[in-house]
């Protein structure tokens, strides 16, 4: 047992010092708005139906943890660990050219622990943002004294993201009301950068003057969600299950440096130190303030067997704001739909059938607006668990789930940019008892 808990703790030692290293862990020019791309739902079960999770409650003999309806807690009976990883292959593409790149990262670390039969307490960490890109933009700004056009090149890039650590616990009243909340604590840099830089033809001496702006936050404070669920028992193994959740708008502390330099290059085009700091502001104190989500949704669910429902999500990011300063973003909304077929959870002579098999739909109209465009996202997820070998205890259960997202955001339109993307989920999951009580002869 404890040999077990000084695992875990170690596993999350590990994990949240990864991610508070990590820096680039996606590569996508649209991070570079608000506060980087939302991660949305990260558990490989619930990816492979489409990311739907608020109606949600216990999709298979196995105990899982659903943090994003903390109100499902109750349907964990056994202690649960869920660790997982991800990678992501991403295709830019302009209308003219693309570019490819890859990225992966330790992905979420869930833990659940039944409380009594009526509730369950989790904690864990999940990432919730990420910031990553790196861009030029030329443009012509005036004619220079031969009258040839002047060019400067914008050059931006970022990196970062947000992280959550939380702990929640659920409760079910009678037999088919359920309530739960978390207290999530939110932690991470956001980091962006911009320079201009005059253009030099190769026959002139580069003797011009750059600069660059450094923006970072580092951000760190309390959020809660909270989550309900109804179950409408249509027979002894059918129901359907009615959820809701949501996030409350809150303010977190963040501590905000800006730091402008004037930079030269030398004849090889490499940077030379800066020349001089025109604004060093460093540790300036302020908040980030974050918007009011609602998720609505619903499964229908035969017992061990089949599971189909649908999520529909809306959040006000148009009140987003740093330091009193608007991000300057829209609100969102969006849908998933999926389904979850077992064809014989206790099958002895085909594995296959014991196997889980996920499909879903997502769709998102983000918070970024670009040229009266709103960028939009959707993808089609499919996905597998795997039982493995019980202990020989009998009490320990073990899960391989790998899910496919196969999506686009954005439109190569108005000179804008369309992401091609490829997700991929690997997460393992255990169940087990803990915490019994020997009895000896």
């Amino acid at each position: 047992m404890y040999k077990r808990i000084s695992y875990i703790t170690a596993i999350m030692v590990v994990l949240i010092s990864m991610n508070l290293k990590a820096q680039v862990t996606t590569q996508s020019p649209y991070s570079k708005f608000g506060v980087g791309n939302i991660r949305g739902v990260v558990t490989p079960q619930l990816r492979g139906m489409g990311g739907i999770s608020t109606g949600v409650y216990k999709p298979s003999g196995y105990s899982n943890v659903n943090m994003h309806n903390p109100a499902s807690y109750p349907g964990i009976n056994l202690t649960t660990v869920d660790i997982g990883i991800m990678g992501s292959l991403t295709t830019l593409d302009d209308g003219s050219t693309s570019e490819n790149s890859f990225n992966g990262t330790l992905s979420h670390l869930l833990i659940g622990i039944p409380v009594s039969s009526r509730s369950a307490l989790s904690f864990g960490v999940v990432p919730y943002t990420d910031l990553g890109y790196s861009f030029t933009n030329r443009v012509t700004l005036s004619n220079g004294p031969n009258s040839d056009a002047q060019q400067a090149d914008y050059i931006y890039s970022g990196e970062g993201g947000l992280n959550k650590g939380f702990i929640g616990y659920g409760y079910r009243f009678g037999k088919y009301l359920k309530i739960g909340a978390n207290v999530e604590y939110l932690f991470g840099n956001l980091q962006n950068s911009r320079s201009t830089e005059l253009v030099v033809p190769d026959t002139v001496s580069n003797n011009t003057i750059n600069s660059r702006m450094q923006d970072k936050n580092s951000i760190g404070g309390l959020t809660f969600s909270y989550g309900v669920q109804y179950d409408i028992p249509l027979d002894s193994k059918t129901s359907i299950i009615l959820g809701y959740s949501g996030s409350s708008s809150s303010k977190v502390s963040s501590t905000r440096s800006m730091v402008v330099t004037q930079y030269s290059k030398n004849s090889m085009g490499e940077e030379n130190s800066a020349l001089d700091t025109l604004v060093n502001n460093v540790g300036s104190s302020t908040d980030l303030k974050l918007p009011l989500i609602h998720n609505f949704g619903f499964t229908i669910q035969r017992d061990n067997k089949w599971l189909i429902g649908a999520d529909y999500r809306m959040g006000k990011w148009s009140e987003a704001s740093i330091g009193g300063e608007s991000l300057g973003l829209q609100n969102t909304n969006g849908f998933s739909v999926g389904t979850q077929v077992t064809p014989d959870i206790n099958s002895i002579n085909s594995f296959f059938k014991r196997m889980d098999y996920r499909l879903g739909f997502t769709y998102d109209k983000t918070y970024v607006q670009i040229n009266q465009h709103d960028i939009k996202q959707m993808a089609l997820t499919f996905g597998v668990g795997v039982p493995l070998a019980r202990a020989t205890s009998g009490l320990s259960f073990y899960k391989l789930n790998f899910t496919t997202e196969i999506g686009k955001r954005g439109n190569t339109s108005d000179g804008l940019l369309q992401e091609n993307y490829v997700n991929f989920s690997l997460g393992f999951t255990l169940n087990d008892k803990w915490f019994r009580k020997f009895k000896f002869d």
